[in-house]
């Protein structure tokens, strides 16, 4: 799929993944509160695995940014993460906030058009992130709403696009809104794709498990839930 669908506006179409390092105690850990801290980062490491995945198909390897937080190697399935990440460029996440640390990976992604997305959407697909580049051939930016208020995609074409991002407060029931406000505002057209559920809580996971049970995280999650139901959590 790659090969024939990766352009975008005025170059050849990237994909940007800002993620934390799957460690137990550290990643997921509203989720952890109800499986367990070594559960929890499996579920993790799955996700980001799906994610990975997912962008490599789109635009392949090569063209694939990871923005990470933490050490893989104090994380769950080290290995395979290390393997998915064979022909990526991977960069340390920069900055204090989280709205700084986005606007800091945009700019060490470098310019033409690139779709930035987390790890909280494991049901996220090639398609996905292809239908959302393709906005980038008319509008500056495109932006795809997650269902909890927050966003799952920002792409665009310029890296300085991405300055709006900074003092954008995350995490909230408007931070969609409030990107979307804080990229008219700098002129930018802004157009929405797909919208997509985001795994936060516990019965975020149990949604996107359902709606995608071929995926990883699904077969990650049954086996961690049917373990945390076995224990008593």
């Amino acid at each position: 799929m790659a090969e024939d669908t990766t352009r975008a506006g005025t170059g050849a179409l990237r994909v940007l993944v800002m993620a934390k390092a799957p460690v137990p105690g550290v990643s997921k850990t509203r989720l952890a509160a109800t499986i367990g801290d070594e559960a929890a980062a499996e579920v993790a490491a799955a996700a980001l695995l799906d994610t990975l995945a997912a962008a490599a198909e789109a635009v392949g390897p090569q063209a694939c940014v990871l923005a990470l937080a933490g050490d893989l190697d104090d994380g769950a399935a080290t290995a395979e993460v290390r393997a998915a990440l064979t022909g990526w460029t991977v960069v340390p996440q920069r900055g204090e906030g989280f709205d700084q640390r986005l606007a800091n990976a945009h700019h060490d992604a470098g310019p033409g058009p690139v779709l930035q997305v987390g790890m909280d959407t494991p049901q996220m697909t090639a398609t996905h992130l292809l239908r959302a580049g393709s906005a980038l051939g008319t509008h500056d930016t495109v932006l795809g709403a997650a269902e909890d208020g927050g966003w799952w995609v920002l792409g665009r074409r310029d890296p300085a696009a991405a300055e709006a991002l900074r003092g954008v407060e995350m995490s909230t029931g408007t931070t969609y809104d409030d990107t979307r406000e804080a990229l008219l505002g700098r002129g930018l057209s802004v157009s929405p794709t797909t919208v997509l559920h985001d795994v936060d809580e516990y019965d975020d996971a149990v949604a996107v498990a359902q709606q995608a049970p071929h995926t990883r995280f699904a077969r990650t999650w049954a086996d961690a839930a049917s373990l945390a139901a076995g224990a008593g959590r």
